[in-house]
C-alpha cells in the first residue's frame, strides 16, 4: 500500500529540516558568557569572565581543557554552562584556550604547555586577582595536564585541583590499549608524516569506540526529532562542538600516546617534561577527582587512580552515573556534578575580599 499524502508530506518536512540542521549547525552560537582576553601566547588565549555579581571568593578558578575539541563545552549555552554557573556563584573564573595549532606548531610538546604556557597564565591570574592561591579545574586531558603542572610546581600557589573525567593511570583501556599497543600502529611514522594530527582523525577515533551509536543511532535520532524544537535546540551546540576539533600538535601527540597510553610513564614516575620529573607524589593541592560510570573514553578507574598516586592529604573521589560529556553539561548528571563541585570549592576558596563587580 502506497503511503498517504499526509505521511509523504511529514517525511518531506523531516528530510528538509534534517538537511537544514546539518548545514546550519556550525552557525550555532556557543561560549556566550561575557569574557575578556587578558593574556595570550602563540595560539593560546587566557580569558577572564566578567562577574555577574559581587565577587564572593578570594581564590580564583582556572579552567584548563584538552588539546582536542574546544573548551566552550564548558560554556555551551545559556542554562548549560558550568562557567556561567561558577560566575553567578561569585567565583573569579578564568579559562585557558589552547587555540588552533597549525603545522608550524608541530613541535609543541606537553613540556611546552606545562612548563611555559600554564605557569605564565597562572602568574597573570595571580596579578589580576591579587591572590597567590588559585584553583585549577581540569576537564578530560586538561586535568591530566593540570596534574603534570601540579607535580612540577607544588609550591606555586595551587590550593585546589579538580579533575573531571581526567585520566591519570593509562595502564589499561579496553579499546585504546589494543589500538595503540598494536604492533602495526606506527606512532612515530604517523607523527613524522602528518606533523599535526588532524582534528577529524581524533574525532573519528573517539567515535569508533561506539560506531553504531555515533554513526547510525545519533543520525536516526536526529531525523526522528528534526521537527522537535527542544531536541534540536539542545542538539545544535553539542553537534557543533563534536565537529569542531582543532589539530593536535605532533610532539604532544607522540607523548600522549607513546609515553602515556603505551608506557604509562606518569604513574610510574618516569615522565620527564623539559628536564622536570613529573612526580605525582609531590602534588599537595586539595584534590577532587570526578569520574563517570558510563564514560567509554576515560574509564572511572583511570580517574580514581589519582587518589593513590597524588601526595595530597585532602582528596576525594566522586562518581556520577553519566557519560564523558554529559558529566559536565546540563542534564541529570550535571545536576549532581555542578553542586558537588561548587560545594567542595565553597569551603576551600577563601572569603570575600573584594566588592568590585
Amino acid at each position: 500500500m502506497a503511503p498517504s499524502a499526509k505521511v509523504c508530506e511529514e517525511i518531506c518536512k523531516r528530510n528538509s529540516e534534517y538537511v537544514r540542521l546539518l548545514l546550519e549547525g556550525p552557525k550555532t552560537r556557543v561560549g556566550v558568557t561575557p569574557k575578556d582576553v587578558v593574556w595570550s601566547l602563540n595560539k593560546s588565549t587566557l580569558y577572564h569572565y566578567r562577574p555577574s555579581r559581587k565577587r564572593h571568593y578570594s581564590i580564583p578558578v582556572l579552567i584548563i581543557y584538552a588539546l582536542i575539541n574546544r573548551p566552550y563545552i564548558l560554556d555551551l549555552a545559556p542554562g548549560r554552562s558550568l562557567v556561567s554557573n561558577l560566575v553567578d556563584l561569585g567565583f573569579d573564573v578564568y579559562l585557558l584556550d589552547w587555540g588552533s595549532p597549525g603545522l608550524e606548531d608541530r613541535g609543541l610538546s606537553f613540556g611546552d604547555y606545562v612548563t611555559k604556557y600554564i605557569p605564565r597564565a597562572v602568574k597573570k591570574i595571580q596579578r589580576l586577582s591579587g591572590s597567590r592561591e588559585f584553583t585549577i579545574l581540569g576537564y578530560c586531558m586538561g586535568g591530566t595536564m593540570s596534574s603534570m603542572y601540579a607535580a612540577i610546581y607544588p609550591d606555586a600557589g595551587l590550593k585546589n585541583l579538580i579533575l573531571a573525567a581526567s585520566p591519570v593511570d593509562f595502564s589499561y583501556h579496553p579499546y585504546f590499549s589494543q589500538w595503540f599497543r598494536n604492533k602495526y600502529f606506527d606512532l612515530d611514522r604517523l607523527v613524522d608524516v602528518l606533523g599535526v594530527i588532524p582534528g577529524q582523525m581524533i574525532d573519528w577515533g573517539n567515535k569508533m569506540l561506539k560506531p553504531v551509536q555515533n554513526y547510525l543511532s545519533s543520525e536516526v535520532s536526529l531525523w526522528h526529532n528534526s521537527l522537535n524544537a527542544k531536541f534540536t535546540k539542545d542538539w545544535a551546540p553539542v553537534n557543533k562542538w563534536i565537529n569542531d576539533g582543532p589539530n593536535f600538535p605532533g610532539e604532544a601527540f607522540r607523548q600522549w600516546i607513546g609515553d602515556l597510553y603505551q608506557k604509562n610513564k606518569m604513574v610510574k614516575g618516569e615522565f620527564i617534561l623539559n628536564g622536570y620529573n613529573v612526580d605525582l607524589r609531590q602534588i599537595k593541592a586539595n584534590l577532587l577527582a570526578i569520574g563517570a560510570t558510563q564514560d567509554h573514553i576515560v574509564l572511572p578507574e583511570q580517574v580514581r587512580a589519582a587518589l593513590d598516586c597524588f601526595g595530597s592529604s585532602d582528596k576525594e573521589y566522586y562518581e556520577v552515573d553519566s557519560g564523558h560529556v554529559s558529566l559536565i553539561i546540563s542534564g541529570k548528571a550535571a545536576k549532581k556534578t555542578w553542586p558537588k563541585l561548587t560545594d567542595w570549592l565553597d569551603s576551600r576558596s577563601g572569603t570575600l575580599i573584594s566588592s568590585a563587580g
